[in-house]
């Protein structure tokens, strides 16, 4: 259990080197860049902003031609291609593709420029659609609908809402303009709408227009040519936008082949931003370039060296100052590194804190298994992890390794707890059995140790138990870290009172008959109670005193260690969180117990067989998922909460080296 010892490196090298400098340490991602000196009349920042937005447009370009291309040319991909992680190149493998970065920055363009015209073609063509919908009521209309006027009359054609006649045409409109000449005709006529041609004497015109304005009189969809001119038209442009279409639509897919091309331009352009951003942080002289930050004690010299063999620089490697807080990286052996992102999701070390990664490994399966506890699901898990790790171990990212070391682990705990607990898939063995191979009620898996739905208190006091030397071992910590830091009297007033007033609490209350009988434990003899009460009461008066010490005002000391005191009912509340052990072990048993019986249900036969299996699979599957994530998140909680909450504060920030942050590929520098 540690955290990585980091030193401070301090480069000065010159100018021209700088890019060269920078690219270096890229690609070997070991130096966190922290510049501490100030800008001065010799020593200033360099603004490289408009270089780097143009890396990130470039590469905004690449990523937008990607999606294009799954969108319209999908991979075809394995259901585990995501396990892979990223390909590795060399160095001298990226060098020869950086040459043609940018033609496929150009390719990039061409992708997305089809893709708008496409998408424009595309959009058009139910424009047009609606465009024949709503010339079809004018079909037997074969005039110009753009027709206004001849030498003494004027034509009104559109569109009145509702179903009319020409006769109850001719009536509204005669009465609202008090017009006596009118000819026209009804075009077409339904429910919804009445399409018209009106003819009026030219001296009637504004009359018979405002009368028809007051009907909701409107404006054909056309007004330059004839119903069915304008139809041809639209089925031709139709079919033009839908073969240009199809002809982009190849085109964009044509560009299938440069995917391996855009990815790594992506790539390429990133590690070019954030170079140029790490440029900006650069102190610069005419000839020199000054560069500090973190970098592991245990790479500092090879990298020291590896600069110094490479670049006209000075390179000095020494320790940190007092007041300066390094990055956290931790590093942990196999057991204990899965749970390294587990520890960094509620915070990393403080700079005087050990790293808790080690200790909660110690717990973390344990209460894992706990909550799930079926061998048959512990099989699956580790199994399923297993292989997963043995088939990609090369080419997994790190994190995606963690996780599934992590639940490999967490597996063989449940498959433990499993058979200690007799369960298998529930009790799949026991109606197996019974339904289909004629055995009595005694078949089925036996468990190694009892089974928590016969004997639940038992459980209850085994979570009791568990929970108490889980937080035991936090406050043990508590103290080893006072130790360390040679705080002797902190140690006696934080911990060592504690734990007497929590163990003489304890075995006190085992003393009681009622209380044993309830925990299903044998009863502490009664001897035990008087010095019991009497360590009670010395460890809670030394909390009283000690409680509030930084405090010179003696009340306000009392009052501080009274509250201090108080936290036993935070104790007796962290306990009682552990019955969640119980609760979620007994959930997963009993769902699986419930999909077993319903999958039986069909009895002995073939169809009574084929809805067993159908039943379990499916029921085991959905009882897996959910059940393992609710002792994944139950798991972390009572390691958050319950256990760091004795010892743990955190508060450091994360080592975050400059380095080559790319999405598809990852390069190899040899040291």
């Amino acid at each position: 259990m540690s955290v990585v010892p980091m030193k401070r490196i301090t480069v000065a090298a010159m100018k021209r080197d700088r890019k060269a400098v920078l690219e270096y340490l890229q690609v070997l991602g070991a130096v966190q860049i922290s510049i501490r000196k100030k800008e001065d009349d010799v020593f200033t920042k360099t603004d490289m902003s408009k270089s780097q937005q143009l890396f990130l447009r470039n590469r905004d370009k690449a990523e937008d031609a990607l999606a294009v291309l799954k969108r319209f040319a999908p991979e075809k991909k394995g259901i585990l291609s995501s396990l892979e992680g990223r390909r590795e190149l060399s160095v001298e493998e990226a060098r020869e593709k950086i040459g043609t970065c940018s033609d496929t920055i150009h390719r990039c363009e061409e992708i997305l420029r089809t893709e708008k015209e496409y998408a424009d073609l595309v959009s058009g063509i139910p424009k047009m659609e609606d465009q024949k919908k709503a010339l079809e009521p004018w079909m037997k209309f074969d005039l110009p609908m753009d027709l206004g006027e001849t030498r003494a009359c004027t034509v009104f054609t559109g569109t009145l809402q509702g179903e009319y006649t020409l006769e109850t045409l001719y009536t509204q409109v005669k009465t609202l303009s008090n017009v006596e000449t009118l000819e026209g005709e009804i075009i077409s006529s339904d429910a919804t709408q009445t399409c018209i041609f009106l003819v009026c004497e030219k001296k009637d015109q504004a009359a018979v227009k405002e009368a028809l304005r007051r009907m909701n009189f409107a404006s054909p969809p056309v007004a330059n040519t004839n119903p069915a001119e304008r139809m041809r038209e639209l089925d031709e442009e139709i079919a033009a936008a839908s073969g240009q279409s199809e002809e982009k639509l190849e085109k964009i897919r044509s560009y299938a082949g440069d995917r391996e091309d855009i990815r790594f331009a992506s790539d390429y352009y990133t590690m070019r931003a954030e170079k140029y951003g790490a440029l900006s942080q650069l102190l610069q002289s005419r000839r020199v370039f000054f560069l500090e930050g973190f970098i592991p004690e245990a790479c500092a010299q090879d990298v020291a060296q590896g600069l110094q063999n490479r670049f006209e620089c000075a390179v000095e490697v020494r320790n940190p100052g007092k007041k300066e807080k390094p990055p956290v990286l931790l590093k942990n052996n196999g057991f204990s590194a899965p749970l390294e992102g587990v520890t960094e999701s509620y915070s990393l070390p403080g700079k005087k804190e050990i790293d808790p990664t080690f200790l909660s490994s110690l717990f973390y399966y344990i209460l894992f298994g706990i909550m799930l506890s079926d061998a048959g699901y512990g099989i699956l898990l580790f199994l399923g992890t297993g292989i997963l790790l043995l088939r990609f171990r090369n080419r997994m990212e790190p994190g995606m390794k963690k996780t599934m070391r992590m639940f490999f682990f967490c597996g063989i705990a449940t498959t433990f707890w499993g058979f200690m607990f007799g369960s298998f898939f529930g009790d799949a063995v026991a109606v197996i059995g019974k339904t289909f191979l004629g055995k009595g009620e005694d078949f089925g898996l036996k468990p190694l140790w009892f089974a928590p739905l016969d004997e639940p208190m038992r459980m209850l006091t085994f979570c009791f138990i568990i929970a108490l030397i889980h937080m035991f071992v936090g406050l043990g910590a508590k103290a080893y870290m006072q130790i360390r830091d040679k705080k002797y009297l902190d140690m006696v007033y934080d911990v060592l009172l504690w734990y007497v007033l929590l163990i003489s609490c304890i075995v006190f209350l085992l003393t009681v008959p009622t209380m044993a009988e309830m925990l299903s434990v044998n009863p502490l003899s009664t001897s035990l109670k008087t010095p019991m009460m009497v360590l009670m009461i010395i460890s809670a008066v030394g909390i009283i005193l000690t409680g509030g010490r930084e405090s010179k005002n003696w009340v306000k000391r009392i009052l501080k260690g009274l509250y201090a005191l108080y936290g036993i009912s935070g104790w007796l509340s962290d306990v009682l969180s552990y019955s969640r052990l119980l609760a979620l072990g007994l959930a997963t048993g009993v769902i699986a117990q419930v999909f077993n019986s319903m999958g039986s249900m069909g009895g002995k036969s073939i169809p009574g067989v084929l809805m067993f299996i159908a039943v379990f699979l499916v029921g085991n599957v959905l009882n897996l998922a959910i059940n393992a994530l609710g002792a994944y998140v139950h798991t972390n909680r009572l390691t958050y909460v319950e256990f760091f909450g004795k010892f743990y504060d955190g508060g450091g920030k994360k080592f975050c080296p400059f380095a080559a942050n790319t999405k598809y590929y990852k390069f190899k520098e040899e040291m």
